[in-house]
């Protein structure tokens, strides 16, 4: 668009086409006899033109030598990624700034599918829930990804035309409306965004270069993003200053960031981090990524990585599984005492599914830095039938485990219902065009041969068709489940470890440097104080062998006595008691803040599966 005319600029790069026109379909939702435009070449495979009487909602497509094809840089697509584009101007009076600004460690993340986070499934309904999200105790909302993607419901992960939110979920404008309406209730938003590939539907930037993939490059979607060619690196870069300046999102989580390859000087994330960082106000940056490799934040300029080692060794304790990845875990409070010490369990010793040496130690890492869940969209919607496990048998364990997530100083992220334990599964959901579905189909049965309970045909039946429209609608939240019995118990148990975390004067500041945490048989010991203890950081070594993990927990153990006030979390990850006089010497003086299952005192056994947050003098020696 033209500021003060009625037209609009059209660029087209194309290195591939002689003559590239743009078709005018429809005028501001007017349909009419369809005409074209020449664009004129400028130079290095752009050409650009401006056409008068085109404005807000024309739609239109782009001829590359008399070949139609849909804009893959276009703000909208109305009719879906296979049909024309829709000018868009910009209309939303924005009322609460730029931005929120806060420290990282504040973030507190609730990640959300805006088609099953509510029964209409749309930003305008969406923005509804925001107070209630505000009042539980939510600082940021991660929204999984609004790029267009083909279909009528799916993940987003296949997204294909990244300037253009999905039509399904509401216009440009209602999603800036509810950006808006999160900033006035002092909540941030931040995106998922898709760099390492391109969905197999309706990606069209191979008709205009071919060089924005690289067949040097593979994946599971094909060939990879060539971010050593200029045309792809500023369609990403155009597109992550469009999400944070045009829209005003707070920031980024980059999906699968170990599958992004990029040997340029300065890699794509780096550069990426260093845009989002020198915005004003500042945007924050969350890696996805499976190397437990802290040079995303020390050499990359990530803020924050999902350290999903918390989430796997809590799931195999709570449950027993051992099917898949989670084979490579033990359910044992001693990996869970040292994930917690390290910031993620594997810090260079052998990985059991591929026997290679696996992550580095990550001492130099603040605590915020590890992005640490009991729930994920991948972790519930990878499961067979997108069921949330941890507490499908009882409360406690999840409770339990919850408390411990939230007293942590690691970054905590919720999944959309997990405050109040819901019943309503995430199962993986797609809309494609018949012969692309029932590949998916079939891929996702194949995808748990190696699960015992799958293995047979029959097993395998039990899984959801991802491509079933009943699939989606089982995975929308039940919000009528919230007052009701055990319901409203964990969201009460919520309420109170969130304000708890923001208002208690060691949870709300201390960070690594007062972070213990210790293993008794079946019972962990995590320790916060608001200094660091005297001769060392209480953390210990993070060596991979396990000579050195063995040498770093004594020296976490001796290391002195902590400067300030502590807290002290104790869980019990049995199903028998720890006795009380077991406990005695370790609660001796302390007062209890809170319980896992509702309970009033801090003496006597502790019950199983159940964690308890104690205050203490600062006199008390570490654990």
């Amino acid at each position: 668009m033209i500021e003060g005319r009625s037209a609009t600029r059209f660029r087209v790069y194309s290195e591939l086409a002689h003559r590239c026109e743009i078709r005018i379909l429809e005028s501001r939702g007017a349909p009419g006899t369809p005409h074209v435009h020449a664009l004129q070449p400028t130079g290095d495979g752009a050409h650009e033109g401006v056409i008068e009487g085109v404005g807000h909602g024309t739609l239109y497509e782009i001829l590359l030598d008399g070949r139609a094809v849909p804009d893959p840089y276009a703000r909208f697509f109305p009719r879906g990624v296979h049909g024309p584009a829709m000018v868009v101007e910009p209309r939303h009076e924005w009322r609460h700034g730029l931005g929120v600004t806060r420290p990282n460690r504040e973030h507190v993340i609730y990640e959300l599918h805006l088609g099953a986070f509510t029964p209409e499934g749309t930003y305008a309904a969406a923005a509804t829930r925001l107070p209630y999200l505000a009042d539980l105790g939510i600082t940021t909302i991660e929204l999984m990804p609004v790029s267009a993607f083909p279909g009528h419901r799916g993940w987003g992960y296949d997204g294909v035309a990244h300037f253009a939110p999905y039509a399904g979920y509401g216009t440009p404008d209602e999603l800036r409306s509810f950006i808006d309406q999160a900033h006035g209730l002092g909540l941030s938003v931040i995106l998922d965004v898709v760099y390492n590939h391109w969905g197999p539907s309706g990606n069209y930037l191979g008709a205009f270069s071919q060089h924005y993939f690289s067949g040097e490059i593979k994946s599971g979607w094909g060939d990879g993003p060539n971010y050593q060619h200029p045309a792809m690196r500023d369609y990403v870069l155009d597109n992550v200053e469009q999400w944070l300046g045009a829209f005003r999102f707070d920031g980024l989580r980059l999906d699968a960031t170990h599958a992004i390859v990029d040997p340029s000087p300065l890699h794509i994330i780096a550069e990426i981090s260093a845009r989002a960082h020198a915005l004003e106000p500042r945007k924050i940056v969350i890696a996805e990524d499976s190397r437990n490799d802290p040079d995303l934040v020390l050499r990359w300029g990530v803020d924050g990585v999902w350290a999903d080692d918390f989430h796997h060794v809590a799931h195999v304790t709570v449950t027993q599984e051992r099917d898949g990845y989670y084979a490579c875990y033990q359910p044992q409070a001693s990996d869970l005492a040292a994930t917690i010490r390290e910031g993620w369990l594997f810090v260079g010793q052998p990985y059991p599914a591929t026997g290679e040496p696996r992550g580095k130690a990550a001492r130099e890492l603040p605590a915020e830095a590890f992005v640490y869940c009991l729930e994920n969209h991948d972790q519930i919607g990878n499961r067979a039938r997108g069921d949330r496990a941890m507490h499908a048998s009882s409360l406690e364990p999840f409770c339990a485990l919850s408390t411990l997530l939230l007293f942590l100083p690691m970054t905590p992220l919720l999944f959309m219902g997990q405050e109040w334990a819901s019943t309503a599964p995430f199962c993986y959901f797609t809309d494609h065009e018949p012969e692309l579905g029932r590949l998916v189909t079939q891929g996702r049965w194949e995808e748990f041969n190696t699960f015992a309970h799958f293995a047979s045909a029959e097993g395998r039946l039990t899984i959801p068709d991802p491509q079933a429209e009943d699939t989606f609608l089982r995975s929308k939240l039940r919000w009528d489940e919230q007052g009701s019995g055990g319901h409203a118990r964990v969201l009460a148990l919520y309420k109170a470890l969130l304000g708890l975390r923001r208002s208690d004067p060691v949870l709300s500041t201390s960070g690594r440097d007062g972070l213990e945490a210790e293993a008794h048989g079946s019972w962990l010991a995590v320790r916060r104080t608001t200094g660091v203890a005297a001769g060392g950081e209480g953390r210990g070594d993070a060596s991979g062998d396990a000579s050195g993990r063995a040498s770093g927990r004594a020296s976490g153990r001796a290391s002195g006595r902590a400067s300030g006030p502590d807290r002290l979390l104790l869980i019990n990850l049995s199903d028998a008691a720890v006795p009380a006089a077991e406990l005695a010497p370790v609660l001796a003086g302390r007062t209890l803040l809170l319980r896992s299952d509702g309970g009033t005192s801090a003496q006597g056994a502790l019950p199983p599966w159940v964690a308890m947050v104690t205050a203490g003098r600062p006199e008390k020696p570490p654990v």
